[in-house]
């Protein structure tokens, strides 16, 4: 997997070596702190389970939901 951290450097020929430190060390708190979450993808249905709620309702297997879905269920 690459590194996709950013290399952070401070160019600033006023600030001391402990303050361009400490800014360096802030900046990556705060990536940290608001790097986006990795979620799992959610278990697919079961399409034993969907062939069996569409059997026991009457429903063609293509059909769309009762909320008219164009994307079939686990597709």
């Amino acid at each position: 997997m690459p590194n996709r951290r950013p290399q952070l450097e401070i160019v600033a020929p006023s600030a001391s070596p402990e303050e361009a430190a400490a800014v360096v060390a802030a900046l990556e708190q705060f990536l940290r702190d608001h790097a986006p979450v990795i979620v799992a993808e959610p278990p697919r249905a079961n399409p034993w389970q969907r062939a069996a709620l569409l059997e026991g309702t009457g429903r063609e297997p293509d059909g769309p939901s009762p909320w008219g879905d164009p994307v079939p269920w686990g597709a």
